[in-house]
């Protein structure tokens, strides 16, 4: 739970959850056009259900479009949805990347710091760092 509640704050501060906003809408309005041309098609949730299968690229053939304006929001749908993971994926793997950039930097300007102030050091603090340069070798 922690990790998803994570995930939505990378989306957040990155701008990524309007994509992901903007997608969801673009998945309802396209259940709804699938459900106004398709014949097969008689409710709402079977549209939405076609639209997982869509996305999922299942394609389980329950619910087939036959119409080309069916097919064609297929398509556009499908595209989007590879897009939107494109681009989710991408956010995520920037921003953790980037928090551990600043991690490194942060731990380094640490460490000179006290390598800036070896004479004012205790033995301990001496060993501790004596163990993470034979560490780093």
């Amino acid at each position: 739970m922690k990790k998803l509640r994570i995930l939505f704050v990378i989306l957040k501060r990155t701008k990524a959850d309007h994509i992901i906003l903007g997608f969801v809408a673009f998945l309802f309005l396209v259940a709804a056009v699938i459900q106004a041309v398709e014949p097969d098609i008689n409710h709402y949730g079977t549209a939405l259900w076609y639209c997982y299968a869509v996305i999922s690229t299942a394609g389980f053939g329950d619910v087939v479009a036959v119409t080309f304006i069916g097919k064609f929001c297929s398509v556009l749908l499908t595209i989007y949805s590879l897009f939107v993971i494109a681009i989710a994926t991408g956010v995520v793997v920037s921003f953790y990347g980037q928090i551990v950039e600043m991690q490194q930097k942060e731990t380094m300007t640490m460490f000179m710091d006290k390598l800036e102030h070896l004479p004012e050091l205790s033995k301990e603090e001496l060993a501790a760092i004596s163990e993470k340069v034979r560490k780093f070798r």
